[in-house]
C-alpha cells in the first residue's frame, strides 16, 4: 500500500499550519513552548527586580509594563501579584506541560513504537490549536483594563471568586479561567491520543517490555492527565458559577467594606481539594516526561544498557499512583484534622522510594560507563542533580509538623523550582539537544551547548539554593517588598544576589535560542544516527515523509538498550537487528 497519497499537493497551510503530521505538530508545540517560556521568564525577571530593589524606578518597566502598571517606572504592588500569577501559570502549564509533553510525546511516540502517525491526526492538530488559542487568551489577559489575574497561580477563592476583592479579580480572572478551560480540553485530547497510539499502533515485535522508557513515561503521564485534569476543569467551572451566577460553592460568610455579602454555606477549602487533586499529579505530569528523556539520553551516552529497566517502569507506575493520593500535603495549615495530616505525610514520604529508585538507577547506569559528555548528556546529569537536591527538601515539606514552620515561605519556592521547574527544564533542553537532528536534520553547535549548560547550571543553583535559607529565616513568598519588616532587613542582600543570578542565567538562554534557530537553517548536516542509538526513530529517514518509513514498517527483535553487548562488532545493536542464535535478551 502506498503512503504517498496527497504528498505532492501539500500547500503551505496544510504542511505548516493545519498539519496532521505528528513531527510537524511536535515542532509547533516546541516553538510555541519556547515563545511562552520567554514571556514566563521575562515576567519572573521583572518581579525579581522589584523584590531586590523595591520602589526603584526602572526604564525597562516603563517600556514593557507601561505607565499604567508601573507609573514612573515603579511597579504597582497589585501588578507584582499579577506577574507572579501569570508567570506561574505560563511556566507550569504552557511551557513545562504542553511545551515538554506536547513536543516530545508527539515526536517520539509514533517514531519509537514504529507507527506511521498518531491514532488520530485530526485530533492531534485540534489539540495543538486549542493549546495555541489558550496561550493567546492567557497573554491577552495581561492587557485587560481592570488588570491581569492576580490571585496566585493557585487562584484560591475568595480572592479569585469576588470581582471586588482585588483589581485583578475582574475580567483578567475570567480570561484566566477561559484560557485554562481551553487548555484542559487540548491536554485531554492529546493525552487520549497518546494512550490509544501506544496501546494500538505498536509495530511487529514491539511488546510493552520492549518500549523505550521515554514512551513509558509519556504513556503513564497521559494516563495521569486523563485522571486529574477533569478535576481542575470542574473546580474552574464551579468558580465561574460563583463569579458570574451567584452560587456559593466556595464562598461562605464574607464581609467587604463592612457589608455582608449574600453568600453562605460554601467553603474555599473545597476549592483547595479540587485544585490540588490536579496540582500534585501536575508536578509529575511535568516531571515524568523529563525523567523518561533522561533515561534515554543517559543510556545512549553512557554506551551501557539502562540499569534496572523493569524497576524503572515500576517506579514510573508507582510515582503515578502515589502522586494522585498525596494532594493534602499542600493543605497542612488549612485546618485539617491532624490524623488526616499524618495519612498524607505517610503517602507523601512513600513517593521517596520510587523516586530514589530512579535516581540510583541513573547513577548506576552512569557508573563506569563510556560517557559521551555532549550538551544533552550534561543536561541529563544536571537533572539527576536537581532531582536529588530538590527532592530532599520535599521530605521536610511532606512532614506535617515540619511543614508548618516553612509553609508559604521561600523554602517552598526553592523546593518546587528545583525539583520540578529546573529538573523539567533540564529534561526539555536534553531532549532538544538530543533529538534536534531527528527533527531538523542538522546538528546544534556543541560549544554553544556547553556554554549554555554551565552558565545555566551555576545560575539555577545560584537562584534557588539561597532561597532555602531566606525561607528558613521566615521570609514569606508573594510579598512585593520586605522593606516594611525590620526583621528581614539582613536578607535584602541575599535577594539582590538571587536576582543577579536570575538576570545572568536568563541572559545566557539567548545563547540557546541563537544556537537553536541558527542551527535549523545553517547547522552542520546530521548523519542518520548521530548518537549511534538503538531505538527506532533513528531508522526513519530524516526528510519529512508522510508515514515516517517508506515501504514496510520496521520489525522489532530486541529491547531498546543493547549497548556494548558482548558478541557484537558495534557498541550498539538497533532494535531492528534480529537476535543471533543463542543470544539472550537482557531486561533486568
Amino acid at each position: 500500500m502506498s503512503h504517498d497519497h496527497g504528498h505532492h499537493k501539500e500547500t503551505f497551510i496544510t504542511k505548516y499550519i493545519f498539519s496532521i503530521d505528528h513531527k510537524m505538530i511536535a515542532k509547533q508545540y516546541l516553538i510555541s513552548g519556547l515563545l511562552m517560556g520567554i514571556i514566563g521568564v521575562a515576567l519572573s525577571l521583572f518581579f525579581r527586580m522589584q523584590i531586590a530593589w523595591p520602589e526603584e524606578s526602572f526604564e525597562v518597566f516603563k517600556i514593557f509594563l507601561g505607565e499604567k502598571m508601573a507609573p514612573g517606572g515603579v511597579m504597582r504592588n497589585d501588578i507584582y501579584l499579577a506577574l507572579v500569577t501569570i508567570h506561574g501559570t505560563i511556566m507550569v502549564f504552557f511551557v513545562l506541560t504542553a511545551g515538554l509533553s506536547g513536543t516530545f510525546s508527539n515526536l517520539l511516540i509514533p517514531l519509537q513504537i514504529g507507527a506511521r502517525d498518531m491514532a488520530s491526526g485530526f485530533m492531534n492538530m485540534l489539540s495543538f490549536w486549542l493549546f495555541f488559542v489558550s496561550c493567546v487568551v492567557m497573554i491577552a489577559s495581561l492587557f485587560v483594563e481592570s488588570g491581569p489575574a492576580s490571585a496566585g497561580w493557585t487562584i484560591y477563592p475568595p480572592l479569585s471568586a469576588l470581582e471586588e476583592a482585588i483589581p485583578g479579580s475582574g475580567m483578567g480572572m475570567t480570561l484566566w479561567l477561559v484560557s485554562m478551560a481551553i487548555f484542559i480540553a487540548s491536554s485531554l485530547m492529546g493525552s487520549l491520543n497518546y494512550i490509544v497510539t501506544v496501546i494500538n499502533l505498536r509495530t511487529n515485535g514491539m511488546t510493552m517490555t520492549r518500549l523505550p522508557l521515554t514512551v513509558w513515561a509519556f504513556f503513564i503521564t497521559a494516563i495521569i492527565g486523563v485522571i486529574s485534569f477533569p478535576v481542575l476543569f470542574s473546580a474552574a467551572l464551579l468558580l465561574i458559577f460563583d463569579r458570574s451566577f451567584g452560587t456559593s460553592f466556595y464562598l461562605s460568610d464574607i464581609f467587604i467594606k463592612g457589608e455582608v455579602l449574600h453568600y453562605q454555606g460554601g467553603s474555599p477549602v473545597l476549592f483547595e481539594h479540587l485544585f490540588w487533586f490536579l496540582g500534585h499529579p501536575e508536578v509529575y505530569i511535568v516531571l515524568l516526561p523529563a525523567l523518561g528523556i533522561t533515561s534515554e539520553v543517559i543510556a545512549t551516552n553512557s554506551r551501557k544498557p539502562i540499569f534496572g529497566y523493569r524497576a524503572m517502569i515500576a517506579s514510573i507506575i508507582a510515582i503515578a499512583f502515589l502522586s494522585t493520593i498525596v494532594w493534602g500535603h499542600h493543605m497542612f495549615i488549612s485546618g485539617m484534622n491532624p490524623f488526616l495530616g499524618s495519612v498524607f505525610t505517610f503517602t507523601t514520604l512513600l513517593i521517596a522510594i520510587p523516586s530514589a529508585v530512579k535516581a540510583f538507577n541513573y547513577i548506576t547506569t552512569l557508573w563506569k560507563g563510556n560517557l559521551q559528555l555532549n550538551p544533552g548528556m550534561l543536561f541529563s546529569i544536571g537533572l539527576v542533580s536537581t532531582f536529588i537536591t530538590g527532592g530532599l527538601t520535599g521530605i521536610i515539606l511532606g512532614d506535617s509538623t515540619l511543614d508548618i514552620n516553612v509553609h508559604d515561605t521561600y523554602f517552598v519556592v526553592a523546593h518546587f523550582h528545583l525539583v520540578m521547574g529546573i529538573s523539567a527544564l533540564y529534561g526539555f533542553f536534553a531532549g532538544v539537544y538530543h533529538w534536534f537532528p531527528r527533527m531538523f536534520g542538522r546538528m546544534m553547535n556543541k560549544t554553544q551547548g556547553y556554554i549554555h549548560f554551565w552558565v545555566t547550571a551555576v545560575c539555577a543553583y545560584g537562584v534557588f539554593f539561597p532561597m532555602h535559607f531566606i525561607g528558613m529565616a521566615g521570609l514569606p513568598r508573594r510579598y512585593y517588598t520586605n522593606s516594611n519588616f525590620p526583621l528581614f532587613d539582613e536578607l535584602a542582600d541575599t535577594n539582590v544576589l538571587i536576582t543577579m543570578f536570575a538576570l545572568v542565567g536568563a541572559a545566557f538562554q539567548l545563547v540557546f535560542f541563537w544556537n537553536f534557530f541558527y542551527s535549523i537553517f545553517k547547522g552542520k548536516k546530521a548523519p542518520m544516527n548521530p548518537w549511534r542509538s538503538t531505538t527506532l526513530e533513528w531508522t526513519a529517514p530524516v526528510e519529512h515523509i508522510h508515514g515516517n518509513w517508506p515501504g514496510e514498517l520496521p520489525t522489532v527483535h530486541r529491547w531498546p538498550y543493547d549497548y556494548s553487548k558482548p558478541g557484537h562488532d558495534e557498541d550498539f545493536v538497533p532494535q531492528t537487528t534480529p537476535m543471533k542464535e543463542g543470544e539472550v535478551e537482557l531486561h533486568h
